[in-house]
């Protein structure tokens, strides 16, 4: 991984055709990976074990899940296989993104980062708030346990982060830090800080697809005009952080990520952000329609 801060006084003007005030054309398609062409670097046993202790964890997510899954299936409400399908997806998608997959498939630093970006704030939360993790803990959870959840839904800390407008804060404001800070090449000598900034795409990625469209409850949530409105401006952010990365490709020191690269990088996270936010606004109308 490597930073995507823009060099001071060097700027590079987008193509003529991705130049506009409002509403820019997406940039132009560079080069792209090959990937039948691993990086075996990444492929190791060592890189592997390196991430063994997450993806563990991981599993241990998913398999508490299912056990209290089928518990919720003998009651009489029952429990829906999609909402457990749709766990595993976000546990598998999130042991994709903590594994060595990404940087073998895309060697080049910025890129892969890019690709774990997206998979850990983007598509593995919408995966796993879709499963509806909390109601499922509701109803099967003991009553003592099941208070204190209720508690913590209703308390101002979590109404204030998982108001949409909040966790859009959250989640746009730690991608612009990240990306246009020291903050980045920090990760690179930090393991700590690295897993910290992982944990944060994922949290906030998390509260987001909550706050927008997850299926949880969510006491005072406010309307869909305002989930709807968090959503476009997140989304204008993304698109615009993406071309500032396309048109400012930064000059890096020798063997770090070159122009290239982060203007790789930069369409993996335009086009990718798209996907990821066309399939949040169609969870959140799907939602709105059911309850009509």
């Amino acid at each position: 991984m490597r930073l995507l801060l823009p060099a001071p006084g060097r700027q590079e003007a987008l193509p003529a055709s991705a130049r506009t005030d409002v509403h820019p054309a997406p940039p132009h398609h560079g080069p792209h990976p090959d990937p039948a062409h691993l990086d075996p670097a990444h492929l190791d046993p060592g890189a592997w074990q390196a991430s063994l202790p997450v993806l563990l964890a991981i599993a241990i997510c998913a398999a508490v899940y299912l056990v209290a899954a089928r518990r919720a299936a003998t009651g009489p409400r029952g429990w829906s296989r999609l909402r457990s399908a749709s766990w595993l997806t976000g546990c598998t998608v999130l042991a994709v993104a903590v594994s060595p997959l990404p940087h073998a498939l895309a060697p080049a630093g910025a890129t892969a980062h890019m690709v774990q970006h997206l998979l850990l704030s983007m598509f593995a939360p919408l995966a796993l708030v879709m499963a509806a993790p909390v109601t499922l803990l509701l109803r099967t959870a003991p009553a003592p346990r099941r208070r204190r959840v209720a508690r913590l839904l209703c308390s101002p800390v979590l109404h204030a982060a998982g108001h949409p407008a909040g966790a859009a804060v959250l989640n746009t404001g730690g991608t612009l830090l990240v990306m246009l800070t020291p903050l980045y090449a920090a990760t690179l000598t930090s393991p700590l800080l690295h897993h910290a900034v992982h944990l944060h795409y994922l949290a906030a990625g998390y509260l987001f697809a909550w706050a927008v469209a997850g299926p949880d409850p969510a006491p005072r949530r406010p309307g869909t005009a305002v989930r709807v409105t968090a959503l476009i401006l997140a989304s204008a952010v993304h698109a615009w952080l993406a071309k500032h990365l396309y048109a400012h490709a930064p000059a890096l020191p020798p063997g770090a990520a070159d122009a290239a690269d982060v203007r790789q990088a930069a369409q993996v996270m335009y086009y990718g952000g798209d996907i990821a936010e066309f399939l949040l606004a169609t969870a959140l109308f799907a939602a709105r329609y059911r309850r009509r």
